[in-house]
C-alpha cells in the first residue's frame, strides 16, 4: 500500500473513517467507557473524553488535544462508529489507527459482519482562498466541453456554483463505490457584495462499501481494499489533475 504525506499539496488534509450499522451499537456506560479505554491504551495521547447530544442521540468522543497541527479523534453514536486524523505526518499511521479500531469493535461492541450498513473512507484536501471559489475551480480545472461556452453566451457576471463530482463503481456489483468531488464556499451573496472571506475549497475522495460484508470479508480487509483503491486513484490521477492545478492557480492569484 502506497504511503505518503500530502501536506505539500494543500493547506490541510485529513482522512476519516465512517462505519454505519443496521442495528444500534451498545450505549451503556460500562461498554462505552471500556471501548474508549482500550483505544486510549493503544494510543495514550488520545486522553480527552466528552459527550454531546445531537439529532441522533448521544455521541461519545475521544480525541487528542486540538491545539496540535495534527490530531486524532474517535466517536461512537447509536448506529455510527467514526474516526479521523487531521494533517497526519504519515498515511500508514492513520490506517494502523483505523485497523486497531476495527479489530477492537467486534469484541468491544458486539459488531457483526452482517450488521454493516456501510463503511467508508474519505480523503479530504483543503485550500484556503479569498476570492470567488467557483471561478478559481473553473480557471484551474476548466468546464466540460459541453458547458465551457455557456457562461459567456449567457453574459455571465461570474460563476455562482461550480462543484464538479463524479462517482464510479469499484466492483461489478456496484457495492463498492468511489466519489470524487469539489466543494466551494462562494455563493451569490459573496458575488453581489464582492466580499469574499478566506474560506477553504475542499476536494473529497470517498471510497465506500455498502451492505453486509461478504463471506470471508472482515472490516479490516474492507478497509485495506478501500484504502488501496483510494490511494491508487489519488497518486495516479487526483494529484496531477486536481490538487496541483488548484495549488498552482491559487499561487499565482
Amino acid at each position: 500500500m502506497t504511503t505518503s504525506n500530502y501536506s505539500s499539496l494543500c493547506d490541510d488534509h485529513y482522512i476519516n473513517l465512517n462505519l454505519t450499522t443496521e442495528m444500534d451499537l451498545p450505549q451503556n456506560r460500562e461498554v462505552v467507557l471500556s471501548y474508549f479505554d482500550q483505544i486510549k491504551k493503544q494510543h495514550p495521547t488520545m486522553a480527552h473524553f466528552s459527550m454531546r447530544e445531537g439529532a441522533e442521540g448521544s455521541e461519545y468522543i475521544l480525541e487528542e488535544p486540538k491545539g496540535q497541527s495534527s490530531y486524532r479523534w474517535a466517536t461512537l453514536a447509536a448506529r455510527r462508529l467514526c474516526a479521523g486524523q487531521i494533517n497526519p505526518e504519515e498515511v500508514s499511521e492513520v490506517f494502523s489507527f483505523y485497523q486497531s479500531i476495527l479489530e477492537l469493535a467486534p469484541y468491544a461492541l458486539s459488531l457483526n459482519s452482517f450488521d454493516c450498513e456501510a463503511i467508508g473512507l474519505t480523503f479530504g484536501f483543503d485550500f484556503t482562498y479569498q476570492g470567488n471559489h467557483n471561478e478559481l475551480v473553473n480557471e484551474a480545472l476548466g468546464l466540460p466541453p459541453a458547458f465551457e461556452h455557456f457562461p459567456e453566451k449567457a453574459g455571465s457576471a461570474g460563476i455562482v456554483n461550480y462543484e464538479p463530482a463524479v462517482q464510479i463503481a469499484l466492483d461489478e456489483e456496484g457495492r463498492s463505490l468511489c466519489r470524487l468531488s469539489i466543494e466551494t464556499r462562494t455563493d451569490a451573496y459573496h458575488l453581489r457584495d464582492s466580499s469574499y472571506p478566506g474560506d477553504q475549497i475542499s476536494v473529497y475522495l470517498t471510497a465506500r462499501h455498502n451492505g453486509s460484508l461478504r463471506e470471508g470479508q472482515t472490516y479490516g480487509s474492507t478497509l485495506r481494499f478501500l484504502a488501496e483503491a483510494s490511494q491508487n486513484l489519488i497518486h495516479e490521477y487526483v494529484v496531477e489533475n486536481i490538487l496541483q492545478p488548484l495549488q498552482q492557480t491559487i499561487a499565482i492569484k
